[in-house]
């Protein structure tokens, strides 16, 4: 716990509570890994939907209509939680939901597309929202000179929990496979296992973690919140972005690098599988290994970032990301494709670290929640642009993966463009300036 000192963590915060923040980020890493990256999705298009034409798309529409209840519901969530300063109890909710659906995807089974789908729905829009409310403790915790370490730290210890959950997996995927399990029998194993580990790592942000936000002092900030209704609330929210330039400025470089994000993780699995020839076992060898990278990535970058300065930081692993797209584009062996894939990994965990450092930095104090709402917004749509994207392209040239993986490219090249007329200076000072009151 040397690490978590004074000079990095804000009067009255401890050691214990950070670290409990922090697992929060390793619970929540094993449900994105095994349900979205590397197990339940090739099941659910495999088993699920009997391997049917339109089952790639079926997942992709189940994943994009978790993100749009996510961007459709979070504004108002975000504003209610800011206004009573109850952020905690909204997590929780958010937290259990995911639990539970996952604990449900063990019951999927070959043609069971309606309880697959719905569960997949539920358990990411509980994923997306408890991601956001996560976030928003950050400013509470982090001294501004050490967002970028603190950011850096959890997603650091975010990935190890997806590699410990994973590897659960991968131990129990092994030993089934040995004694002649199938699959239908073996993947809701680790859909229980998720569901546990998310379960367990999160006890000690809910146990340790304390709410330091303080209630709006005007009655009606809560219940006016709620009576403006989801659609005021969301178009209220993006009118926000007008009066903070350099906000909407990281906005759009987010969506950009995350719709490309959002591919490599949806579709890596199948581009090794389908490109690259790799087995079931050797994918998910693959995404193992590439989360101890991630986790390097994102714990190096966190104190490279408060010392290069969180722009310069993100730029760098911009260009990361691009060097990745090169080379899994030009890769013709496994062994060229591991190195894209270690780049992959590298530039993951620094770039979102990054991004989550940045927005801390030019969010109000008393409006965190929303403008992280308001960033992980800018994240669920690209969620579903980058894959779709991705997927047109396989279609309209007969799946071409590798001409799809190359415009999977222009979004982080679109994105060093985005970044670069940020002010991070004048963005800060304007959020230092903002009192932070919450719209009615």
């Amino acid at each position: 716990m040397a690490m978590f000192d004074s000079s990095t963590l804000k009067d009255g915060v401890s050691a214990k509570e950070v670290w409990g923040w922090a697992l929060f980020d390793a619970a929540n890493s094993g449900y994105s890994t095994v349900v979205l990256t590397a197990v339940f999705n090739a099941y659910f298009v495999s088993t699920v939907c009997r391997d049917a034409s339109w089952a790639t798309l079926l997942w992709t529409c189940a994943v994009a209509f978790s993100n749009f209840l996510a961007i459709v519901f979070m504004p108002a969530i975000a504003r209610i939680s800011d206004a009573t300063a109850k952020k905690k109890i909204w997590l929780l909710a958010a937290t259990l939901l995911c639990i539970a659906a996952t604990a449900m995807l063990s019951f999927a089974r070959e043609g069971t597309l309606l309880l697959a789908f719905s569960m997949v729905v539920l358990s990411n829009f509980g994923f997306s929202v408890g991601e956001t409310l996560n976030s928003a403790f950050l400013p509470e915790l982090a001294r501004p000179t050490a967002l970028g370490k603190v950011s850096g730290w959890g997603w650091s210890l975010g990935y190890a929990g997806g590699l410990l959950t994973l590897a659960l997996c991968l131990a129990v995927v092994m030993r089934g496979q040995s004694a002649g399990l199938s699959e239908s029998t073996l993947v809701p194993v680790t859909n229980l296992i998720t569901a546990g580990v998310f379960l367990v790592l999160s006890l000690p942000f809910f146990l340790w973690v304390k709410e330091r936000a303080v209630p709006r002092p005007s009655v009606s900030a809560a219940k006016s919140a709620a009576r403006r209704g989801i659609r005021k609330q969301l178009f209220g929210s993006l009118k926000t972005l007008r009066s903070y330039p350099d906000f909407a400025c990281l906005a759009l470089c987010g969506f950009l690098y995350q719709c490309g994000i959002a591919t490599v993780i949806a579709l890596s699995a199948i581009y090794a599988s389908e490109v690259m020839g790799f087995t079931m076992t050797e994918t998910l060898t693959l995404v193992l290994l590439v989360n101890i990278t991630a986790a390097v990535g994102a714990f190096g970058f966190g104190y490279l970032q408060d010392w290069l300065g969180h722009k310069r930081s993100l730029m760098l692993t911009l260009l990361v990301w691009v060097a990745m797209v090169v080379t899994a584009w030009a890769a013709t062996n496994a062994a060229t494709f591991w190195v894209s894939a270690n780049l992959a990994g590298l530039a993951m965990g620094s770039s979102q670290s990054a991004g989550r450092a940045m927005v801390a930095v030019l969010s109000p104090k008393a409006r965190s929640a929303e403008f992280y709402g308001l960033w992980n917004m800018a994240l669920w749509v690209s969620a579903m642009v980058g894959p779709l994207t991705y997927g047109t392209v396989t279609w309209v040239t007969g799946n071409d993966q590798r001409l799809a993986i190359a415009v999977t490219g222009l979004f982080f090249v679109a994105a060093v463009f985005a970044l670069m007329p940020l002010d991070l200076s004048r963005g800060s000072a304007l959020a230092e300036k903002d009192g932070g009151e919450i719209a009615a």
